[in-house]
């Protein structure tokens, strides 16, 4: 079987959160939640999860979004993946709370090790577009890693959603031909038609499906075959706990068995350059 990767996950323990934040946590996982919670704070934990769902990699995700939702610094991401073979760190940055935002994006990822930069326009409330960003995404192009943006809706308090439509990612896309971009949720909400295009229109620009039921893929893409080159699968965890059977619920749709495959793993092995004949880890 291809490899299997979620493209979107989230650390348990946050530095700071806030309290809709946690509240939603505990909403979301039931009577077990707390449990729940404090056993997956053990990065050992994760990697069992991970195995007994049939995962062979996971990009954790940082954030720093002290409106909204909370702070998950950098270095606690990448502290916790440091000793598993499945663990992906992701580094992330704030331009309102950085003097110099490139120069930490080079430092997370030569010194630290992250594979690619998270950003969260709709919580931090900047356009994608505005030059203000521009410096982070010269710096990921320089450095070769993917950068991720959170697209579409959110049900924290304090997100804008106007700063989340992927049309903005077009002028990223048209100014940055060679930077692989990643847009998060496809626009979830009322901008599926126009992140299915703009992926299709541009070769850097892929979608990844967390937070999105699998069932209802085909009813936000009708035409999502036609797009098996630029589906990236991710699950949003722990806001959707249920791995195993979003994976089940992605293998069981009407889909040629090839672009389940690059769905589940291969895009994103491609996207963060780990190799186009990626095996299964045992």
């Amino acid at each position: 079987m291809d490899v299997v990767i979620d493209f979107h996950m989230h650390m348990i323990a946050f530095e700071e959160i806030r309290p809709w934040v946690t509240e939603y946590r505990l909403r979301n996982l039931g009577s077990n939640a707390e449990a729940f919670l404090k056993k997956y704070s053990s990065a050992k934990e994760m990697d069992a999860l991970l195995k007994e769902n049939g995962i062979d990699y996971a990009i954790m995700l940082p954030a720093t979004n002290p409106i909204t939702a909370g702070i998950c610094r950098t270095e606690t991401v990448v502290e916790f993946c440091h000793n598993s073979e499945r663990l992906i760190p992701f580094a992330t940055v704030n331009p309102f709370m950085v003097a110099n935002p490139a120069k930490h994006i080079e430092h997370y990822v030569r010194d630290l090790g992250c594979k690619g930069v998270k950003l969260y326009p709709p919580y931090q409330q900047y356009y994608p577009n505005d030059q203000l960003a521009y410096p982070i995404y010269a710096k990921a192009a320089e450095l070769g890693v993917p950068v991720m943006f959170h697209t579409g809706s959110s049900v924290f308090k304090g997100s804008r959603l106007k700063f989340g439509d992927p049309l903005l990612l077009d002028d990223v896309a048209v100014d940055f031909p060679d930077l692989k971009l990643v847009m998060a949720h496809s626009g979830r909400g009322f901008w599926y038609d126009r992140a299915f295009f703009l992926a299709r229109l541009h070769k850097n620009l892929y979608m990844e499906i967390s937070g999105l039921p699998p069932q209802n893929l085909l009813t936000y893409f009708p035409e999502l075959e036609r797009n098996a080159d630029k589906i990236i699968y991710g699950s949003d965890w722990p806001g959707m706990p249920h791995l195993k059977r979003n994976i089940e619920m992605v293998r069981s749709l009407p889909l040629k068995d090839e672009t389940k495959d690059k769905i589940l793993g291969l895009n994103a092995a491609k996207v963060l350059g780990i190799g186009d004949d990626l095996e299964s880890t045992p």
